[in-house]
């Protein structure tokens, strides 16, 4: 299994502000982006999630600003899954400017849990799906 590598993003104009820095509502949709990137880079994504009846709704998000991003950089949103337990699924992301991956530009997290989609009913994966368990264990040791 092998690390994810990133989410390249060149910024939209119409997530700027006047003065053509991202607005810090579109940091949370591109960590989702990074977040949906990171599940099919797994061989997992939503869709394959939910036709096995299971739903990963969001419990919390975070967003520390350290430095703006503007219309012209280009950034790589870095995911790792922090923390999984088999009921919950923990984010963490770290954009950095393409050109130099050691300067963080914004850190963030986010908090999930797995729900059985017709029931609202917390799952634990290791007993409805070992096989999406074993998934998540072996990626979350890396």
């Amino acid at each position: 299994m092998e690390k994810y590598p990133g989410y390249l993003r060149r910024p939209h104009y119409y997530e700027t502000d006047q003065m053509q820095i991202i607005h810090h509502s579109n940091y949370i949709r591109w960590f989702e982006e990074a977040r949906v990137d990171l599940l099919e880079h797994l061989g997992l994504p939503y869709h394959v999630l939910e036709e096995s009846g299971i739903i990963v709704p969001v419990l919390g998000v975070s967003c520390q600003y350290k430095e703006m991003i503007r219309y012209t950089d280009a950034v790589k949103i870095h995911v790792t899954v922090e923390k999984y337990t088999g009921t919950r699924l923990n984010f963490a992301y770290c954009i950095t400017p393409v050109t130099d991956e050691s300067k963080i530009l914004t850190t963030g997290t986010s908090q999930h849990c797995f729900l059985q989609g017709n029931s609202g009913r917390l799952v634990h994966l290791k007993k409805a799906n070992p096989v999406f368990h074993q998934l998540f264990s072996d990626y979350a040791a890396l």
